[in-house]
């Protein structure tokens, strides 16, 4: 409903960053031609709802049936809190790793195992984080059906990732979705829309 106005947003105000010519480094070595730091999305009311919006409608199409969303802690809390505000639903959220004191728990927020539960992240990558946040919700009994997220590089690991732990995703928006309306807007030329596809292809090898 809202995708052209919020590619528009993310790419005006830096929240990602497209650049054929000029990589950028990740924290795992591989260079890339976009940056995204979709932190930021929560600065922007106007953004925040359309996404919010957005999601939740994604949700209830692909998800009919959740009960509950969860967030993953820390860019997922946000969205997963307004997300289930829309829906009229309860909301988890789960840490990285179980808490040190008190009760040591890795999940907050109440849910059974008749529950039917959608777990949101700001970005996939490889999925390695949300499906670990997956991992930990199962070993205390709770049902994922999903995982959604407002963007995904799709990957090849992330497809691969996601197929072998058997997890149905629906993003919001996707690396190709992105490039291809900003060729077609004439933000980025033919010739630079294939160099980015070339990353997307094998991104390990990419120069």
């Amino acid at each position: 409903m809202y995708q052209n106005q919020i590619i528009n947003k993310l790419i005006d105000e830096k929240i990602i960053t497209i650049s054929p010519e000029k990589s950028f480094t990740y924290a795992s070595g591989m260079k890339s031609p976009i940056y995204t730091d979709l932190r930021l999305t929560i600065s922007y009311p106007d953004l925040r709802d359309w996404i919010e919006t957005d999601l939740a409608n994604l949700i209830k199409e692909k998800f009919p049936d959740v009960t509950i969303i969860g967030g993953v802690a820390t860019a997922g809390i946000p969205h997963a809190a307004l997300v289930a505000e829309k829906l009229g639903l309860p909301m988890i959220y789960v840490r990285p790793k179980p808490k040190d004191h008190g009760k040591g728990r890795q999940i907050e927020g109440r849910f059974t195992e008749d529950d039917k539960i959608v777990l949101i992240d700001d970005l996939i990558t490889t999925g390695g984080s949300v499906l670990d946040a997956v991992k930990a919700t199962k070993k205390e009994g709770g049902n994922i059906i999903g995982v959604s997220s407002i963007f995904t590089y799709y990957l090849p690991d992330a497809r691969k990732n996601f197929e072998q732990a058997a997890v149905k995703f629906a993003p919001l928006l996707s690396y190709p979705e992105l490039i291809k309306k900003e060729n077609e807007s004439q933000h980025i030329t033919d010739e630079q829309y294939a160099a980015l596809n070339t990353w997307h292809e094998d991104p390990w090898n990419w120069k």
